[in-house]
């Protein structure tokens, strides 16, 4: 029997003798009664309970010790209403609809398993598995999501759960090298579509951090402890989650940004908790004085620097960059670097998040005992557990014999379970009625359904037709010591999404058209426009509504956060056939030539590697309103090559935003 498999015995029948006993023991009644602890010397019993002890904690499980005021000795204690679940208080569509989360992330998601066995636990005791009621009108897309992606996450998941130190290979963006880092690793989040990792960084001596997709080779554990490191009690991930690109780093003051009229609730709702505006005016802290200056420039007019000097200086003269690097004939780009021979050892790619293994045993051991339910046992199909629990055929019996030597002490068990053709045989013993009842969500689980409401969080409420926070806070009060409310988005943003898709959903499912108003990239004014929406999209981190738009007569895609309001109408609409997003099939493609300064970012997103350092990259162009503001956000490091009229409006727009920057944005 391997190390891992007495471990989780020994952890397991923890569990149940402690459970059973229902009052307080000592380690020397762990040591005599509980599986897989009574041959092993003092000093190893020692050192493994203390490491299981450690480890249950970790999972989640409510192990108290107290020290006993006459012997001095430590007594512990594991009672049972903290260890099960509390009664389930979400409605059937409430948990209808986190299933339907499930079906919209499954295959898209890294957290996917995680997610399946948290809701196999919510769902536990239903008279009916949960399904999707309906083919949900959303789509997802995680442009971060790769398998090499899910492998690291897995890694890092692992070494977080455990306290482990790890070691990688690390591309600093800021200094265009690779090191290597020593990290104890925190937390994981998303942020803008992309994967971080926070953590303690033991050369720089402080708190750091990373985003994942820059590590580079494997990732590995800096020793051979079972633990190396707790997580401070004062650490708060949430700090790091939501910051706009100047404050990331250390704040080392304040800015005033004079905005127009129709761009103040956007700007309130997007940075709520990252500045305020007040009569007009953005106030803003920031780290670094350039990508506050690069956000400035892509409003193209609609933003002007008041405050400090050196911001109104920065932008200005970057704007003056942008008009000579497009006067003239474009510059000749270098020849493109020649490729690298291959000769890294890649990594073997490991598989998505899955759940700890303590977690699905648990999960196994509580759903074949309340199949049996009042009864003394129960037939399952062998195909269905192994679907249900993502557990190989093959591999069941492993499982189900595992299951089979949890102790409750005493030579008494929960279940004796074996395959019998194509099902499995269930008996229950004695004491197995004690683990009928759903556990708490392990960390891990926890950590999953808090990432599928932030993904789909506002599909999940519009589906259940109750509020976000509503959900939120009911699933909140069934993981009890899990904290869910982490959320990247100011309040303000997350609920008017929220309106806003519940009001799409609606009519969505009633055919019912739409007024909306919105501000188009480039546009100084939100319009009015009437659709007939369709479907949703998620692409991370801005949610999308494929619509008919009457207006322009024509399939149109409109990004939430740039909507301002939404009004169901009484009117109703006939679905059309065939109606799909264009995306950018009619898109023109310019070549933009980018200079070493930022050249190593766009080769993150595909660029070609010139020989001089730049980057060469073809764009894909729907609009040129967003062209324009890409270029002037880079104030002057990326320059349009072709074709010549889009390097001409650049120009052009460029000048008049010179001039603009003279004088107060255009009120409305």
């Amino acid at each position: 029997m391997s190390h891992d498999t007495d471990k989780l015995i020994r952890q397991l029948s923890l569990v149940a003798y402690l459970m059973a006993e229902r009052r307080p023991i000592t380690a020397r009644d762990v040591k005599t009664n509980v599986e897989g602890y009574s041959e092993m010397s003092d000093e190893a019993f020692a050192r493994r309970f203390y490491s299981d002890r450690s480890e249950l904690i970790a999972l989640g499980v409510p192990l108290h010790s107290q020290r006993d005021e006459f012997t001095g000795e430590e007594l512990y204690t594991l009672r049972s209403e903290q260890y099960f679940l509390p009664a389930l208080d979400l409605e059937d569509d409430e948990l209808a609809a986190l299933q339907t989360a499930f079906h919209l992330l499954d295959g898209r998601f890294a957290y996917a398993e995680p997610l399946r066995l948290a809701l196999q636990n919510l769902a536990l005791g239903r008279p009916a598995p949960l399904e999707s009621s309906r083919e949900s009108a959303v789509q997802v897309h995680d442009p971060d999501y790769s398998e090499e992606m899910s492998g690291r996450l897995t890694k890092l998941e692992g070494a977080i759960s455990k306290g482990r130190t790890v070691k990688f290979r690390y591309l600093s963006m800021q200094r265009d090298e690779e090191s290597e880092r020593t990290i104890n690793p925190y937390a994981l989040f998303t942020d803008a579509g992309s994967w971080y990792m926070v953590g303690w960084d033991h050369d720089r001596e402080e708190e750091r951090t990373f985003r994942v997709s820059r590590v580079r080779g494997d990732i590995r554990f800096a020793t051979r402890r079972e633990r190396d490191f707790r997580v401070p009690e004062e650490f708060d991930a949430s700090i790091y989650r939501g910051r706009p690109p100047w404050q990331v780093g250390e704040i080392t003051g304040e800015a005033r940004i004079e905005l127009a009229e129709d761009l103040a609730w956007l700007v309130e709702r997007a940075f709520a908790d990252r500045g305020h505006v007040d009569e007009g005016v953005f106030v803003t802290q920031y780290s670094g004085l350039g990508r506050l200056a690069s956000w400035v420039l892509n409003q193209e007019g609609r933003a002007r620097p008041l405050e400090p000097p050196e911001l109104v200086e920065l932008v200005e003269r970057s704007v003056e960059r942008v008009v000579a690097a497009h006067e003239g004939p474009p510059p000749e780009p270098a020849r493109q670097e020649a490729t690298r021979e291959a000769g890294e050892v890649i990594e073997r790619t490991a598989g998505p998040v899955a759940p700890e293994r303590f977690g699905l045993l648990q999960a196994l051991l509580a759903h074949l005992l309340a199949s049996c339910g009042e009864d003394a046992s129960a037939d399952i199909p062998a195909a269905e557990l192994a679907e249900r629990f993502r557990i190989p055929v093959e591999h069941l019996d492993e499982h189900l014999q595992l299951l089979n030597l949890v102790n409750f002490g005493g030579g008494c068990y929960a279940l004796y379970a074996s395959i019998e053709g194509d099902s499995v045989h269930v008996e229950k013993e004695l004491f197995g009625d004690t683990f009928r009842r759903s556990p708490r969500l392990t960390p891990l689980e926890a950590r999953a359904i808090r990432l599928a409401l932030e993904f789909v969080g506002p599909m999940i409420a519009a589906e259940a037709h109750t509020g976000l926070d509503r959900v939120r806070r009911k699933l909140e009060e069934t993981f009890g010591q899990f904290e869910l409310d982490e959320a990247a988005e100011p309040a303000a943003a997350a609920t008017d999404e929220e309106k806003l898709i519940r009001t799409l959903s609606d009519a969505i499912s009633e055919h019912r058209l739409v007024e909306i108003e919105y501000l188009k990239v480039g546009e100084t004014t939100a319009s009015p426009r009437t659709v007939e929406p369709y479907r949703f999209r998620r692409e991370l981190p801005h949610w999308y509504v494929d619509t008919w738009d009457t207006t322009r007569d024509a399939v149109r895609s409109f990004r939430l956060d740039r909507m301002r309001s939404a009004k169901k109408q009484r009117a109703g609409f006939k679905p059309r056939p065939g109606v799909a997003p264009r995306g950018l099939e009619e898109a023109r493609t310019a070549r933009v030539l980018f200079s070493p300064t930022v050249a190593r970012w766009r080769l993150e997103r595909g660029a070609s590697p010139l020989a001089d350092g730049s980057a060469l990259e073809a764009l894909q162009v729907g609009s040129a309103d967003w062209l324009v503001g890409e270029i002037l956000s880079h104030g002057g490091e990326a320059v349009v090559l072709e074709p010549p009229d889009l390097r001409q409006e650049v120009a052009g727009r460029a000048k008049a935003l010179a001039v603009t920057l003279g004088k107060s944005p255009q009120r409305r």
